[in-house]
C-alpha cells in the first residue's frame, strides 16, 4: 500500500544519498550486493559505499561498455551488480552490451542512468538524456523504471535485491519534490493512482508527477475533473489501469522529462490503441536535442510545465 501527501514539497534528502544509503543497508546483510561506477563516484553519492565495502566496488574509468561487461560477469558469477554512469552514457553509449551480455544473456543487473532529461541542466545537450529510456525500449526482457522521490526509489533498490533480471533505473540525482509517505510499498509494473477523476487522465513519470499534480489542481479551479496516475514503471506499462482511466474519463495526457518519439507517450498511446482508443495529447520533448541552462528555464523552454499540461488536458479534452 502507498499514501500520497497531503502537501507536495521538496524532499530534504537527495536521491542519490538515498540511493547509496540503500545499498549500504542491502549490503551489509547480503554479500552479493556490489556497485560498478563509471569516473562518476562523486557524482553519484557512492563515496560511502566504496569507503565501507572497497572489495565489493569499482571505478571502472570513463568506459561503460566494459563496465557492463564487467557487470554482466558479475552476475554469472552469483553476484547482483548495480552499475551507473550519466543516463546517456549507461544506455545508448553501451546499448550493445546491454542488449546481448546483459539482455540475451539472460543476465542479473540493474543499469542506473543519472540526471535525466532536463535535469542534465548545465552539462548540456551532449549529456542530456532525451532519449534512454527509448533506447532500451526494445530491448527483450529489459524492465525499465523512473522512481519518483526517495520514498519509491528505496523501495525498488530493495526490490531489486531479490529480482531476476535486467533492470534500468532512471535516477534523478539531487532533491525530488516528495509524492508519498514513508514506509510506502509498490509494485512494479503498476501505476500508482496519485489523485482520482473523471474528465481526464494524467498519466507522468518522474519530475512530471508533481507538475501533473499541480495541473490537476488548476484544471479543477476551472471545473475540470483530472486524474493523475504515475507510471513509474515504462515497460512492463500498467495497460489493465490504463484501459481503466481510458474508458472512465474518455481522453488521456502524458507528460514526461523524455522525447515523446520512443518514450512513455509513445508507449501509452500504442498499449491504448489495442485496448480502449482515446484522444492522447503528449507533454515532453518534441523530437530535439538539449542545451546548455538552468533546470527551471529548461522546463519552460521544453513546455515542461503545470500550464502546458492544462493545456494538453483541455485540447484531450476538446478531442472526445
Amino acid at each position: 500500500m502507498y499514501t500520497v501527501k497531503d502537501k507536495l514539497e521538496k524532499e530534504s534528502k537527495e536521491m542519490r544519498a538515498v540511493y547509496c544509503q540503500t545499498l549500504q543497508e542491502l549490503a551489509r546483510e547480503d554479500d552479493r550486493i556490489c556497485v560498478l561506477d563509471a569516473d562518476l563516484v562523486g557524482s553519484s553519492g557512492m563515496k560511502p559505499f566504496f569507503n565501507e565495502f572497497p572489495d565489493r566496488a569499482v571505478d571502472c574509468g570513463i568506459q561503460e561498455n566494459d563496465m557492463i561487461g564487467i557487470a554482466a560477469g558479475l552476475s554469472a558469477a552469483g553476484m547482483v551488480p548495480f552499475a551507473h554512469s550519466f543516463a546517456p552514457f549507461a544506455t545508448r553509449r553501451c546499448a550493445d552490451q546491454i542488449f546481448i551480455s546483459c539482455a540475451y544473456n539472460k543476465a542479473n543487473v540493474r543499469i542506473v542512468g543519472s540526471d535525466p532529461g532536463v535535469t542534465a541542466a548545465y552539462n548540456g545537450g551532449t549529456h542530456m538524456p532525451f532519449e534512454d529510456m527509448g533506447v532500451l525500449m526494445s530491448f527483450p526482457g529489459v524492465t525499465l523504471v523512473e522512481p519518483t522521490d526517495t520514498v519509491q526509489l528505496r523501495w525498488l533498490v530493495k526490490t531489486l535485491q531479490n529480482e531476476y533480471g535486467v533492470y534500468y533505473i532512471r535516477l534523478l540525482r539531487k532533491n525530488a519534490v516528495g509524492i508519498f509517505e514513508e514506509g510506502s510499498d509498490f509494485e512494479l509494473g503498476k501505476i500508482a493512482r496519485i489523485r482520482e477523476g473523471a474528465d481526464v487522465a494524467i498519466v507522468a513519470s518522474g519530475i512530471l508527477v508533481a507538475e501533473a499534480v499541480k495541473a490537476a489542481e488548476a484544471l479543477a479551479q476551472e471545473g475540470i475533473s483530472a486524474a493523475v496516475l504515475n507510471a513509474f514503471t515504462w515497460k512492463p506499462l500498467d495497460g489493465e489501469t490504463l484501459a481503466e482511466y481510458a474508458a472512465k474519463c474518455g481522453c488521456v495526457v502524458t507528460a514526461e522529462n523524455h522525447n515523446i518519439v520512443g518514450g512513455l507517450g509513445s508507449a501509452v498511446a500504442s498499449c491504448l490503441s489495442r485496448t480502449c482508443p482515446v484522444p492522447v495529447e503528449m507533454v515532453g520533448i518534441e523530437d530535439v536535442f538539449g542545451q546548455v541552462g538552468p533546470e527551471s528555464e529548461l522546463r519552460k523552454i521544453f513546455d515542461l510545465t503545470p500550464e502546458h499540461i492544462v493545456r494538453a488536458a483541455k485540447a484531450a479534452i476538446a478531442r472526445k
